[in-house]
């Protein structure tokens, strides 16, 4: 770390509406006033806190780390907020399950103290991109750090999905839908439609059909240089794609959603000594744990 402890802008990033996560805030902001350490606060988090404000462009420039209070919701949305400024990430949890938002609200304080002593370390997350074809013409592109999806609507029955990889058809499915992970997102909702888990320094992509309506569907691994098509099929129209189970985008039948793994655009996420990603995957799964 460039700076130390009395130089260094701390962001804060909250879920105002998660009453656990502003008593976070409120108890990392008098620790702050007693280190001397700069916390800053975007507008939103500021007015609702009864802080000073910085504008978002403003805060985007000088903040060196960001402390992102809520789950794992509230972490993506501060993903993309600051994807553009590139600023490293630490969620501490005030939400359920908590694989982004992996800090325990018990230990904030002593974990913000490792961070600004400089005893952490920065893992680089890649993101999807995806790119959204109607007539040949593009139409949105968006990037997710989690996953991007492609689903039936509220009252659709199953969807016509081809499958195309660089190119060439793969397979048509009919499923519920399909999700399109990178390995930060296996543990999201590509677990819970059957595929692996996946550590996120494994360079890869994961496909996973939705409740596909065949024996013969299985998730499958694809490398970070393939290019995954999907487009919708036949007359259904009721059909989306949904951007790390937060933004979504209505499809039409002919569309075409390109997806690849970005080289470029990655999300930094801190990561203490004794936090990294299978002890948290002991915690959260509770593996090694005696049932008796």
């Amino acid at each position: 770390m460039s700076k130390n402890s009395e130089n260094i802008n701390i962001g804060m990033l909250v879920n105002t509406k998660k009453a656990e996560a502003m008593l976070i805030a409120e108890r990392l902001l008098r620790w702050s006033k007693a280190k001397g350490i700069s916390m800053l606060f975007p507008p939103h988090e500021a007015h609702v806190l009864g802080t000073p404000e910085t504008p978002d462009e403003e805060w985007k420039k000088i903040v060196d780390i960001a402390i992102v209070l809520g789950g794992d919701g509230t972490f993506l949305r501060a993903a993309r907020y600051v994807v553009e400024a590139n600023i490293p990430l630490y969620g501490i949890n005030a939400g359920q399950l908590g694989f982004l938002s992996c800090g325990n609200k018990d230990d904030a304080e002593k974990d913000l103290e490792l961070i600004v002593s400089g005893e952490y370390t920065i893992q680089s997350r890649r993101l999807l991109h995806g790119e959204i074809y109607r007539e040949n013409s593009k139409k949105h592109q968006l990037f997710a750090l989690n996953d991007l999806v492609v689903t039936k609507g509220s009252f659709a029955r199953l969807v016509s999905l081809g499958i195309y990889v660089n190119g060439r058809h793969l397979t048509d499915l009919r499923a519920d839908g399909v999700v399109i992970s990178t390995p930060t997102g296996s543990t999201a909702y590509a677990l819970s439609a059957g595929g692996p888990i996946v550590p996120p320094h494994v360079p890869c992509v994961i496909l996973a059909p939705i409740c596909a309506h065949t024996l013969y569907s299985r998730p499958m691994i694809l490398s970070d240089e393939d290019i995954i098509s999907i487009v919708p099929e036949g007359q259904n129209r009721e059909i989306m794609l949904t951007q790390d189970g937060q933004l979504g985008y209505e499809l039409l039948p002919g569309d075409r959603i390109d997806m690849w793994l970005d080289k470029e655009k990655n999300i930094s996420i801190i990561t203490l000594r004794d936090r990294d990603y299978y002890a948290l995957l002991q915690e959260k799964f509770k593996w090694g744990h005696s049932y008796e």
